[in-house]
């Protein structure tokens, strides 16, 4: 089948964070004046789902808060939160492996668009960093809608930005329950770029083991 449209996720699927996030958590707690008690995987690993685009903070102090009970401590979660957060340089970010290829060849058969669940006043940084604006058609920020991927709203606001109806549109992206699931709730096609856990229990039409896959759907 042939598209009419390629709109990609932004983090994870085109771009990939440089700065070091072990160094951010351990200076979080250097700011606060508190020994780190974990390593950095143990917060990732009990962070709940996608950042909360209109609470990173809320969202950081609750891990910190699971991860400072499982380990008997009493702390400032929100405190730990705020100084993690100030650290962080959304700008430190470059393209993943095959994505800038990945996105010529999209350019070059279809109308492209990035729909990232992220809110513009953090994601336009990264946008900005790798020279993105400039390299699709529309940037559509759906952290700042009332309603987030995979809820359908913000995948219809980018196809009609798009002037594309969903049936001639494929979404890129690396999560199957905000990426595959919010596609096919629009209507979509799916593309997986594949993590390594595989698609069940979802059915994306196509699975990419890397964006260097792209380039043959779309021929």
């Amino acid at each position: 089948m042939t598209f009419d449209a390629v709109i990609f996720d932004l983090d994870g699927t085109l771009v990939q964070r440089t700065q070091d996030t072990a160094a951010l958590y351990d200076r979080a707690f250097d700011r606060v004046g508190v020994e780190p008690f974990a390593a950095p995987p143990e917060l990732w690993a009990v962070l709940d789902g996608p950042p909360d685009p209109a609470d990173e903070v809320g969202y950081l102090g609750a891990g910190f808060a699971r991860l400072a009970a499982q380990h008997g401590r009493r702390v400032d979660a929100i405190a730990l939160a705020e100084a993690f957060v100030a650290g962080v340089d959304n700008a430190q970010v470059a393209f993943r492996a095959e994505a800038a290829d990945a996105l010529d060849a999209a350019r070059e058969a279809t109308a492209t668009a990035v729909l990232t669940n992220g809110p513009e006043a953090r994601q336009a940084e990264k946008v900005g960093a790798v020279g993105l604006a400039e390299r699709v058609d529309a940037v559509v920020y759906a952290g700042d809608m009332p309603r987030r991927k995979p809820h359908a709203a913000p995948f219809e606001a980018t196809l009609s930005t798009l002037g594309v109806p969903a049936d001639r549109a494929l979404y890129v992206g690396d999560s199957l329950a905000y990426d595959v699931a919010g596609a096919h709730n629009a209507g979509l096609a799916a593309a997986y770029l594949d993590d390594g856990d595989g698609p069940d229990p979802y059915s994306p039409e196509y699975v990419l083991d890397s964006l260097a896959d792209l380039p043959a759907v779309l021929e």
